[in-house]
């Protein structure tokens, strides 16, 4: 990146100097001399010829060989892209080199590094509307710590009443579940949409029926993901505007569907989206967002106020103005050091292409679904149990499964996490902070969470359910993202072949 004036920055002419990564696409014949493995590059040819469309992301192996080298040369196997991405190397060079170049301080004012710093960072927030491709107009960003804080910000502020309904699938991330307690102190009616046990999917007949109740005369709330971070089940983004046009605030969970998948706010408008810019790539952690909708964002009433919040506050006078617009929202000085990497990132997905990401990732997920639904013990009993629907068929490349001995007794996941981190996997365990749709997904009743709770002992959801059940209820969840390449899969599913013919401890 060029050296440039502070006032260059200020302007927003650091965006187009970000250098992008220059990477010539491999070709077909170059990764296949790099897999010295004879059986693996048999499976890779005979892959390639089912998949044919996957050899229009070849660029991804360059840009793997050149940005994110030291994946392969720690011999690192990375399954758990919807926990977090992966940043490339030029992320980094572009923020330091862009931070070397100019003086920045604290926005709150007007002095040059102040008008810097705000400048800069507004570029970013304007930035991240183009990317989704909503109108400034129509909307606002309002950065935040992460999705979750983003989340709360709407539940802490949504003007709840005693007739207003929060509406939620049993599907949703812990953050979601949580906006429910914000509802019930105001008084508002709680209403969860089940999944179906098969393929974790909405019961679209149940949401419908619900999606009708609600008094137009007060204000509802309609929470859902794009798509599952449990599952990888995408559930369609036409209930937006089918709850809208009821009377319904419709916030998106748009955290896991938007590292493969392009989010257009042109088509698909919901009130609400709240995004981690580190599941998309990597790098920064600590810093997500909020877009809001104008419109619904004036509803928003926040219980609190703080420094750069406000227009005006008073000891004496024990009053106070919120700001405008989407300053009144964030919580004092924003992390403007880091904000301009929240560009680079998204420019580093435009040249890529989200696309290419997307048929990459769906390529993969496929086969690997596909080769770990075929694998049978001796005796003809499945190996792998999985949590939602086993083709690609709208799901993403999240997948939540168990493994099963000869037997049929399941593997204990902690075993499953240590003996795949033996082998350099990183891959994830537990509920993944979404109980509903495990509770689904392992047959867990309403009687059985309620005797949890109703215990003396307080213990955790693992403890209790040992107490209860007998067993515990976890899962093993492997994701694919952004530069997963077949080795990966391939190196994943000869994991699994370890546990043929072998006991459950």
């Amino acid at each position: 990146m060029p050296a440039q004036t502070v006032g260059e920055i200020a302007r927003g002419k650091f965006a187009g100097s970000v250098q992008m990564p220059n990477t010539s696409p491999q070709t077909i014949a170059e990764i296949e001399s790099e897999i010295s493995h004879p059986s693996m590059r048999k499976a890779f040819d005979d892959f390639r010829q089912a998949y044919p469309e996957y050899d229009k992301t070849v660029k991804i192996d360059a840009l793997r060989a050149k940005e994110y080298a030291r994946l392969d040369k720690l011999g690192q196997i990375y399954l758990d892209y919807t926990g977090g991405g992966i940043y490339a190397d030029s992320q980094l060079d572009n923020l330091v080199n862009l931070l070397k170049t100019g003086n920045f301080g604290n926005p709150h004012s007007n002095n040059p590094t102040s008008v810097a710093s705000t400048q800069m960072d507004e570029h970013a927030r304007r930035y991240v509307l183009e990317y989704f491709n909503a109108s400034p107009d129509e909307y606002v960003v309002v950065f935040t710590q992460n999705a979750s804080g983003a989340l709360k910000l709407v539940g802490e502020s949504y003007p709840f009443t005693p007739e207003s309904r929060y509406l939620l699938t049993f599907d949703n991330h812990n953050a979601v579940n949580g906006i429910r307690e914000f509802a019930r102190a105001k008084g508002a009616g709680i209403t969860y949409v089940p999944v179906t046990a098969s393929e974790l999917r909405i019961d679209a007949d149940q949401l419908s029926a619900q999606l009708s109740k609600l008094n137009p005369q007060t204000n509802n709330l309609f929470v859902y993901p794009a798509q599952s971070n449990f599952s990888g089940v995408q559930h369609s983004l036409d209930w937006i505007e089918r709850a809208q046009g009821l009377g319904w605030d419709v916030l998106l969970d748009a955290a896991a569907f938007v590292p493969t998948n392009h989010l257009d706010m042109s088509i698909y408008r919901p009130d609400f989206v709240p995004v981690s810019f580190y599941k998309m790539y990597g790098f920064p952690t600590g810093v997500g967002c909020l877009i809001a909708r104008k419109s619904a964002l004036k509803k928003l009433q926040r219980p609190w106020f703080s420094g750069g919040t406000i227009e005006v506050a008073s000891v004496q006078g024990d009053r106070y103005h919120l700001a405008q617009g989407e300053r009144a929202f964030e919580d004092g000085t924003i992390n403007y050091l880091i904000l301009p990497s929240i560009e680079i990132g998204l420019k580093h997905l435009n040249s890529i292409g989200i696309e290419t990401i997307h048929e990459r990732v769906t390529c993969l997920t496929s086969w690997l679904l596909k080769h770990l639904s075929s694998l049978r013990h001796s005796r003809g009993g499945p190996v792998v149990e999985i949590y939602g629907p086993v083709g690609t068929r709208d799901r993403g490349g999240t997948i939540a499964l168990n493994f099963l001995d000869p037997s049929g007794e399941l593997f204990d996941f902690h075993t499953i996490e240590a003996s795949a981190a033996k082998h350099n996997i990183s891959l994830r365990t537990g509920c993944f902070c979404n109980p509903g749709a495990g509770e689904i997904a392992f047959g867990l009743t309403k009687s059985d969470m309620t005797e949890c709770f109703d215990r003396e002992e307080r213990s955790s959801f693992e403890e209790c359910l040992i107490a209860v059940k007998g067993k515990t209820a976890g899962a093993v969840r492997v994701s694919l993202g952004l530069v997963t390449n077949f080795s990966d899969v391939y190196r994943f599913l000869e994991f699994v072949r370890t546990l043929l013919d072998k006991p459950a401890e």
